[in-house]
């Protein structure tokens, strides 16, 4: 199959939609598909054209990382998008900014289009007067609609009655993330736990929460707290670390790549995910898959994939809650035994193969109806 996606953000941007379209799309290739992918030029340095992991990559003009941006971008790529897509045999628009070009460059042909609704932009925008029926037209104009939780499926759904949204929940290369030994490595008498939070520095991923939980989870525990990741809350919560005694346990790491990320994460003892709004974390999945518990909360689709035998869930918004969830985990003395649950479960449900298989049969039931209908 010749497979066109459009996503608004690829590797080595990092990030869950990043991760998830990147891993899907190395597969994809590496089963003999032609796999080409129009994104945006979000870095600087970046080539317009390249070829990575027999993946075709075109990157077009992005002006902002913003709702005006990403439209000023899916509009800019048009041209790219709509050579590819004339030999196409699918074209599959990973999250919202991405649909419009796929309905554009079908016109009025008869190319299958798959969409892939990833994040809290979707959920955030459902409501909205100007925003629910552009859904509602992208919803049913799909041949295919996927969404990466149970609540977007379901709030897709109640957009556009009569259309079918399914939930597919993110995969993870569990040969990439596992769990791989280091000098850095937390284990060993007198050490403090070591929790980590890959989270991208923005409001509605609740770092701040985990920032004013730690103070309470010292009273219990000896922790120190890898924080990896960068955005606009970053200098914010590095004063509130201070203001609360906490800087010297609390080490803001920054972005980094994500080849270093397993190594990261097996240096650790406890992943945490203090989301206000999530779909389904492929970061807390990367986490699981190196056998890593999770501590989450209760949002979106982290009750998906974290339960008791692999960590738990507590409150949003809630230090005190989310304290007690980490000291409990750490004082159980069943890190281990949640952390091999954890890594067995994703090699079992939410690998990466399991979710390339998928894809394969949806183009393929696809191309087959329409190849009937013809």
């Amino acid at each position: 199959m010749n497979i066109l996606m459009h996503t608004v953000y690829y590797a080595p941007e990092i990030g869950g939609l990043e991760s998830h379209v990147h891993f899907l799309c190395r597969a994809l290739a590496a089963r003999g598909h032609t796999v080409r992918v129009v994104t945006s030029a979000s870095l600087p340095g970046l080539p317009s054209l390249e070829t990575v992991d027999g993946v075709n990559i075109r990157r077009t003009w992005l002006p902002a990382r913003n709702t005006g941006g990403w439209a000023a971008h899916a509009i800019g790529s048009l041209p790219s998008f709509i050579e590819w897509a004339r030999e196409a045999d699918i074209l599959h628009a990973q999250d919202i900014a991405a649909v419009l070009p796929c309905l554009v460059a079908r016109g009025t042909s008869e190319t299958p289009i798959v969409t892939t609704y990833h994040t809290s932009h979707f959920l955030r925008r459902a409501d909205s007067r100007f925003w629910r029926p552009v859904f509602r037209g992208f919803l049913r104009a799909a041949d295919h609609n996927l969404a990466a939780s149970r609540e977007i499926a379901g709030v897709g759904e109640a957009i556009a009655p009569g259309v079918h949204v399914e939930p597919l929940t993110n995969g993870v290369d569990t040969e990439t993330f596992r769990h791989t030994p280091s000098p850095d490595s937390n284990q060993g008498a007198g050490r403090p736990f070591r929790l980590i939070a890959p989270r991208r520095l923005f409001e509605k991923n609740g770092v701040e929460y985990f920032v004013r939980a730690l103070p309470l989870i010292a009273e219990h525990a000896d922790v120190e707290a890898l924080i990896v990741g960068d955005g606009p809350e970053r200098d914010r919560l590095e004063v509130l670390a201070r203001e609360l005694g906490v800087s010297e346990c609390a080490r803001f790491l920054g972005a980094r790549p994500h080849a270093e990320m397993p190594g990261l994460l097996s240096s650790c003892d406890l992943a945490v995910f203090p989301s206000l709004m999530e779909a389904t974390s492929v970061a807390a999945l990367e986490a699981m898959a190196c056998e890593l518990p999770v501590a989450a909360t209760n949002v979106g689709g982290l009750p998906e994939i974290v339960d008791a035998d692999v960590g738990g869930l507590c409150e949003p918004a809630d230090p005190a809650s989310l304290a007690r969830l980490i000291t409990r985990l750490l004082t159980s003395g069943l890190l281990l035994d949640l952390g091999a649950e954890a890594r067995r479960r994703v090699v079992s449900q939410w690998s990466n193969e399991r979710l390339t298989d998928r894809h394969e049969q949806i183009y393929a039931e696809l191309l087959f109806e329409r190849a009937r209908q013809n």
